[in-house]
């Protein structure tokens, strides 16, 4: 006798999602006080087509979540957000109790905020666990498929090997951070040939001295290069404290594109 398969949980639908590439707000009621529909910890996915899985509440509380939520979505909305409403004053309803509902958006096709690292080696090895945990998706391409299996596994990180590492750079979206850290110069100079005559990345960093960035500044001109544009990157990468161990060297690159990264957003905001 056959049983048909147990629906996906709530959080392989949240995961599914992220892995279509689908937009989403996880909403989660964070505080509950008095009389309220729903339970602390309860949970609802919010795609741009509605309720897509969980609830907090129902009813009033549910739909202004919903509206707010789909707000989000349209303005793609990056940041997460804390709201607070009486339900009496805020949503309409008789009841007396409040609610703290967490806002958390997932834009579409991942994380909004994109960092490839071409190479795998010491420094990547150590900067890969500094990054993962934040609210980034961490792409890796190497030639090496021995040093990608030594990276660590988590959901916002994937390891490509690949022979050829520039075309890599045609799948990148137009935000993502860059990092230059294969074997050396002759492995860096393609990749970042093809991002500075190709693409217009936000940032742009290689690792090594000031005098290999001065040799590939020299190199991407002789190769067709604008000299404004064979400078637009950052070598050394990483911001100027710590000694050459790599995961000190790891700690100033991750530094350097928080820093970066805060920078821009002020920038546009």
């Amino acid at each position: 006798m056959s049983h048909s398969a147990d629906p996906p949980t709530f959080y392989e639908r949240l995961v599914a999602l992220e892995r279509d590439g689908v937009a989403f707000v996880l909403v989660t009621l964070v505080e509950a006080h008095g009389s309220v529909p729903q339970d602390t910890g309860a949970k609802m996915l919010v795609t741009a087509a509605g309720l897509h899985a969980g609830t907090v509440g129902g009813g009033r509380v549910e739909a202004q979540a919903l509206a707010l939520a789909q707000d989000f979505l349209v303005a793609n909305t990056a940041g997460p957000r804390f709201v607070e409403w009486t339900l009496k004053g805020d949503v309409g309803m008789t009841c007396g109790g409040a609610v703290k509902l967490y806002f958390e958006p997932h834009p579409a096709g991942g994380s909004a905020w994109t960092i490839a690292i071409f190479g795998a080696g010491h420094v990547a090895q150590a900067l890969v666990p500094v990054l993962a945990p934040l609210p980034c998706r961490l792409v890796i391409f190497d030639s090496r498929a021995e040093w990608l299996e030594k990276l660590p596994r988590a959901r916002n990180v994937t390891a490509t090997p690949l022979a050829d590492l520039a075309p890599a750079i045609d799948t990148l979206p137009a935000a993502a951070f860059l990092l230059c850290m294969t074997q050396g110069h002759k492995t860096d100079r393609p990749i970042l040939h093809r991002a500075l005559a190709t693409r217009d990345f936000p940032f742009l960093g290689v690792i090594g001295s000031a005098s290999k960035a001065e040799i590939l500044r020299r190199d991407l001109i002789a190769d067709g290069l604008d000299p404004a544009r064979a400078a637009q990157f950052h070598c050394p990468v990483g911001l100027p404290f710590g000694t050459n161990h790599p995961h000190e060297i790891a700690l100033s690159i991750a530094a350097q594109l928080l820093t970066e990264r805060d920078r821009r957003c002020a920038d546009r905001g």
